[in-house]
């Protein structure tokens, strides 16, 4: 017997990562100092007011207990704060917000709220994972959306309709990401409102993950539920992980449709007693609390986005600077193609001390990409560059 009894483990293909860390450990071992892009785990501490609020939350037995599934009231009220102030969308925080921990967890629940075994799901390829596998285990099959290079929003809803059109069965819905990972693609409100009125028409539900929403670097990335009608068809998530530097506190929260949210709620009900209780007051405070925080991680991202992007063209590997996230997605040089991103990874932390993440790990779409985390500070970023000099222009 082994894990490949199971059926939902059958339909997860191996993680590639598990290759990468393994050579990264391998390397460390023997004393190489690893400069590691490879995982989207922001490295810089969290805002001391946030922190400060969840030792004061913590000191209060009572906030020991269990918590509320679909979270604190205050806190629901604070997302639907948040949604107004930044959207101008306003937000029923009794029926339309729920607090999740994390974006990840509400996307995967959900899938396991509304997908029947056999229903199909769009999907962009490449793509952050639980977008796809999220349904895949829920039973769920997924068509890929390959995600253009050029005219990206007339194109890529050309896809979508395409998509629509032809899949038998229709689709239940489709799961979007912009700012996206892993590939810093954009969109406007313009594009929202067109797939809103795609979605109405073919009556398809859609999932937005704005988790990036900001971590931006010119126009404030708007949301799915600007579009008007959207809350007809739409939920969206976000999380706190990477606004606020909070990854590992494990909170965030899904807004929008009615019918999806009250779906998702009940499906936690039977799984989680929701975030410990100092957790969401603490979410609370970085919701409510000063935001230069914000800008000052936004603009530690833009001045490590730089340095690398510039290091990148002094190596000769000439890759767009992307307008948000946390990430820069390189098309792999051109001499290195045959490689595929997972041979490629491989060579960098051989020969240049430097890990990336395997476009692979996102689809097979992103097969001739590798992602950079702008997780290590600009020293270290500069240092990266220098070792991958002499791998990257050899001749």
């Amino acid at each position: 017997m082994n894990d490949w009894d199971f059926h939902r483990i059958r339909r997860l293909p191996p993680y590639v990562m598990t290759e990468v860390n393994r050579m990264k450990a391998e390397q460390r071992a023997r004393g190489v100092d690893i400069i590691d892009f490879g995982m989207g785990n922001p490295d810089q501490p969290t805002p001391p007011h946030i922190v400060d609020k969840l030792k004061e939350a913590a000191s209060d037995p009572r906030a020991h207990r269990y918590s509320a599934s679909r979270g604190i009231v205050g806190l629901r009220r604070a997302i639907a704060q948040y949604y107004d102030r930044r959207f101008g969308v306003h937000i029923n925080e009794e029926t339309e917000a729920t607090v999740t921990l994390g974006s990840k967890e509400g996307l995967a629940n959900l899938a396991q709220a509304i997908t029947s075994p056999g229903d199909i799901i769009l999907a962009p390829n490449p793509c952050y994972p639980i977008h796809a596998f999220g349904f895949i285990l829920a039973g769920g099959s997924i068509r890929h959306l390959p995600l253009p290079e050029e005219n990206f929003e007339e194109r890529f809803l050309q896809t979508i309709s395409s998509a629509l059109h032809h899949s038998v069965p229709r689709p239940t819905g489709i799961v979007l990401n912009f700012p996206a990972n892993p590939t810093g693609h954009c969109v406007g409100k313009e594009f929202y409102q067109e797939i809103v009125a795609i979605c109405k028409r073919e009556n398809v539900w859609v999932l937005s993950d704005l988790a990036y929403a900001e971590i931006y670097f010119d126009t404030p990335p708007p949301s799915i539920l600007e579009a008007k009608g959207a809350k007809e068809v739409a939920v969206e998530f976000t999380s706190l992980s990477k606004t606020y530097n909070m990854p590992g506190w494990r909170i965030g929260f899904g807004v929008g449709n009615e019918r999806l949210i009250g779906a998702l709620c009940r499906i936690k009900s039977y799984l989680d007693y929701g975030a410990f209780t100092p957790v969401q007051v603490a979410a609370i405070a970085a919701l409510n609390g000063p935001q230069d925080c914000v800008d000052d991680i936004r603009a530690t991202y833009r001045e490590r986005r730089d340095v690398l992007i510039e290091g990148l063209a002094r190596c000769g590997w000439h890759v767009p600077a992307p307008q948000a996230t946390m990430f820069v997605w390189a098309k792999i040089p051109e001499r290195y193609h045959n490689l595929g991103s997972l041979d490629f990874t491989k060579r960098l932390i051989q020969e240049a001390g430097v890990a990336v993440a395997p476009g692979l790990g996102f689809g097979e779409f992103g097969d001739q990409h590798v992602r950079f985390g702008l997780v290590e500070n600009k020293q270290r970023i500069r240092q990266a560059m220098k070792n991958m000099q002499s791998f990257l222009l050899e001749t």
